[in-house]
């Protein structure tokens, strides 16, 4: 049984990780707490307490033998849960990217695609790295990704569902782990670790606003944690936050007025031309979480930790021009902005035991996960049924994602003679998943076949045209669109880590994995090693395999998309179906589908670490990651020579259709550096200093060649049967230029006797989207400025006002927008920062 003082010993390195800052990025924030220490001699006690950041352990990424991040063998950062709270918002995936020059934040914020906003890391997406909570795989959701810079259909982990205030710290390898902890890893793992405190806690309340705009700029948020004991010396940490934010938005004014004539289009004379209803989602969620431990006799301890939420979104979407084929004027004789709205709840709960045995740690655990989002409208029409149509939708879509992970982790250290002892790891994993959507109401999809009239619209553009199909700004599933599939897998897993001499480090890993679907069997190795030089130097560096097997809803979602398309050969405007076929349904094997296979990928890191002085950290590491049979949504497939073929499998023939398919390999290369150092300034208090850079290219290096069903299809004027290329939805220009080549974080944090002044800068380099091969949106650079002040009013209550985006810098403006449907998709891209603007807020906390 631990005694009282080891009990103690556990909520000081909890609050460690609250007071210090990684030997990377993080570093610029490890004074926390220090502002008590006012007096003529507070700055040199804080000085002192960050010498300690080096010292700070880390679990991730090593198995076995505790680790610092002074000593890792790869690099990695960690983010203590209170620089979370200093980056302002509310939402855990904004502010890791806010902190960590790596990662990008997706923020496609219109529509369905803004209820989970992807984080691409090293400029790979969603599905490149893998999130743990307490060491535990984390569940994905249940929504896939389509838009904000990644459309391959992932269904990324949504960070959001974990309350900020349940975070003690976050540890993020920036290495390829695929061997370590299996698919996913590829870019790199993010381990989420919960609060274990057993007393004490904190209540916080948030106020905030964005600079302008329209609607509700308000933000809302009020979150608590508190630690009580359990038997045996145990705790239990709980934690929860309930939040709210106001929709809002920006109506751009489209930049092409050519499209938007008076003369053809009369009611247009009073328009302003504002065309996209970019902005916030409105947000209402609830998030609670538990921590817990309860130590036995015999070395055996049980834990349990979960996390629960609700959320309810609304989205706006774009403009439906008042004479545009989406538009009934007797329904909205000024047009409309469509309203996405989604209700989701989410859980996760896990369970295990640890202990001791003959030498051997080990560790049983089993969790289960759910992520559930029902699609609906409280503001749309489908057009096609005309002034008879609903103005709203109960249930458009229902989305819903399992998983079921059970480990057995052993390890042991072996004297096997060298330096120091042999750490030896070995486990087996079993993990379910499923993946299910439901059809929604069959109003929102039907075709009701509505054909314009004289005295339809002003001016009437469009008599004798069919109507738009299916509920406008949503995704409206059709029954033969549902899914329901599953799948298991086994993984077994070894790892060495071992010291050839005292100053030379060297771990071997291996995995292995079965997938009974078409995934199939995959092994992977990595070699990662480090040897010091001096005190001072030292290089360390990785080579290794890895993959990543296709995502189920890649395997086996559907969906049919009633839509106003737009030819690219002709530019002709008009309503249609888009099909996006299950990949091994009859008709997409007719155009070339094969069976989804996992991605292959090769990486390679090298990096040096140096500590010229004590008061100085910098590390350097590249990175190159090959991924073979990456999986992509192919173009869109349409047009004449197309038509036969849609009509023997029922459909129209004027349908555009696509799939998802291995079909390119890509290598990604990139470098990361960190340095940080603190200037002691007396009784002008103590400044921690910090800069981070990340440089990263993404190149496609081969693409497939177009399947040949679709070579022997013939002529096909006024279509496409482009297998992949340049798309406004994604295609090649969203894997290798939506993203900015570079960013740059630099920031300082000052304390001065009861303040803490928190000041960084942030630049995005410039980035650009894509549609065809001679037409892109250039997005061009741009600096954001952050800054929070902290007053200690006691040792418990502490006062902070800030702004997240000081100087309200938005992104630029582009795109003429869609001539018929008034959308203006491309005025902000795949923007890698909010592009909402400068936010303010203001923050009491009270720590007992």
């Amino acid at each position: 049984m631990r005694s009282l003082h080891q009990h103690k010993r556990r909520r000081v390195r909890s609050l460690s990780f609250a007071t210090l800052l990684s030997a990377s990025l993080a570093g610029s924030y490890g004074l926390a707490h220090a502002q008590q220490e006012s007096g003529s001699d507070g700055g040199k006690r804080a000085a002192t307490s960050i010498g300690q950041v080096q010292d700070v352990v880390v679990t991730t990424g090593v198995r076995g033998e505790q680790r610092t991040v002074a000593d890792s063998p790869a690099p990695i950062d960690v983010i203590n849960g209170e620089q979370l709270q200093h980056t302002g918002r509310a939402e855990l995936s904004e502010a890791l990217a806010r902190l960590l020059p790596s990662f990008n934040f997706g923020t496609n914020i219109a529509g369905v695609n803004s209820v989970i906003r992807p984080v691409s890391n090293r400029g790979l997406g969603p599905a490149y790295t893998l999130v743990l909570v307490n060491g535990k795989r984390r569940h994905n959701a249940a929504l896939l990704t389509n838009g904000g810079g990644d459309s391959s259909g992932v269904n990324a982990v949504d960070l959001d569902t974990i309350p900020l205030s349940a975070v003690d710290h976050i540890e993020v390898l920036k290495d390829s782990a695929a061997a370590q902890y299996g698919s996913d890893a590829v870019a790199g793992v993010v381990n989420v670790v919960l609060k274990n405190a057993s007393h004490g806690g904190s209540i916080s309340v948030d106020y905030g606003s964005l600079y302008g705009g329209n609607g509700d700029l308000s933000n809302r948020k009020i979150a608590g944690d508190a630690g009580f004991e359990l038997p045996n010396d145990g705790f239990i940490h709980v934690s929860a936050d309930a939040r709210k934010r106001g929709q809002s938005w920006w109506n751009l004014p489209a930049t092409n007025t050519t499209v938007y004539s008076p003369a053809s289009n009369p009611k247009n004379a009073g328009w302003n031309r504002d065309g996209a209803h970019n902005g916030d989602p409105g947000v209402e969620a609830y998030n609670i979480a538990y921590n817990a431990e309860l130590p036995l006799q015999n070395d055996i301890t049980l834990y349990s930790f979960a996390t629960a939420g609700t959320s309810n979104v609304v989205s706006g979407n774009n403009f439906r021009r008042p004479n545009g084929l989406a538009t009934i004027s007797q329904i909205y004789p000024d047009g409309y902005f469509a309203l996405n709205n989604a209700s989701s709840y989410d859980f996760q709960v896990t369970a295990g035991a640890k202990g001791k045995f003959d030498g051997w740690n080990w560790d049983l655990s089993s969790g289960y996960g759910k992520n559930h989002v029902r699609q609906y409208s409280n503001l749309t029409i489908n057009p096609s049924l005309g002034p008879a149509s609903p103005t709203s939708f109960d249930e458009l879509a229902t989305f819903q994602f399992e998983q079921w992970t059970t480990n057995a982790d052993f390890t042991k250290a072996f004297n096997l003679g060298l330096a120091k002892p042999v750490q030896l790891s070995w486990g087996l994993e079993q993990r379910s998943e499923r993946f299910s959507t439901y059809a929604g109401d069959p109003l929102g999809y039907i075709n009701g076949g509505y054909i314009f009239k004289p005295g339809d619209q002003a001016g009437n553009p469009n008599v004798g045209s069919p109507a738009s199909v299916g509920a406008q700004g949503a995704i409206a599933l059709a029954p033969q669109d549902a899914a329901n599939i599953r799948r298991n897998v086994q993984a077994v897993y070894a790892d060495a880590g071992f010291y050839p001499t005292d100053k030379w480090f060297v771990d071997l890993a291996v995995r292995g994995e079965h997938y009974d679907d078409s995934a199939g069997n995959t092994i992977s190795g990595k070699l990662n090693s480090r040897y010091d030089l001096t005190p001072q130097i030292a290089v360390r560096g990785t080579v290794g395999s890895g993959f990543r097997a296709p995502s189920l809803t890649q395997i086996g979602y559907a969906q049919t998309d009633n839509r106003t398309n737009i030819n690219p050969v002709t530019g002709a405007v008009g309503p249609s179906l888009s099909k996006l076929l299950l990949n091994d349904s009859p008709l997409a094997r007719a155009l070339g589908a094969q069976d989804l296979k996992p991605e292959k990928s090769v990486n390679f890191g090298l990096g040096v670490v140096l500590k010229p002085t004590d008061n100085l950290n910098i590390t350097l590491d590249a990175y190159q990651v090959t991924i073979k049979d990456r999986i992509i949504r192919t173009g869109y497939l349409f047009g004449p020579a197309l038509s036969p073929l849609l009509q023997s499998y029922g459909l129209t023939g004027s349908e555009w259709v696509q799939y998802f398919a291995n079909g390119v390999d890509t290598r990604t290369r990139g470098l990361d550096l960190v340095a940080d150092t603190t200037t002691d300034f007396g009784r002008f208090g103590v400044v921690r200093w910090n800069a981070a850079l990340n440089w990263n290219r993404t190149d496609i290096t081969s693409i497939k060649a177009t399947p040949a069903q679709l070579g022997g299809l013939g002529a096909n004027p006024g279509g496409s049967l482009t297998w992949f290329g340049y798309s406004a939805g994604g295609g090649i220009g969203e894997l290798t230029s939506a993203q900015p080549r570079t960013k740059l974080i630099l920031g300082g944090r000052w304390l001065l006797r009861d303040f803490d002044i928190n000041l960084q800068t942030t630049r995005y380099d410039s980035y650009l989207w894509q549609t065809t091969p001679t037409l892109s949106y250039k997005f061009g650079a741009k600096w954001i400025t952050d800054l929070d002040i902290t007053y200690a009013l006691t040792k418990s209550i502490k006062l902070t006002v800030g702004a997240a985006n000081l100087f309200d810098v938005r992104p630029d403006k582009n795109g003429p927008g869609d001539a018929s449907t008034g959308a203006s998709s491309f005025y902000y891209g795949p923007s890698p920062f909010a592009p909402t603007g400068g936010f303010y807020y203001a923050k009491a906390s009270y720590d007992f």
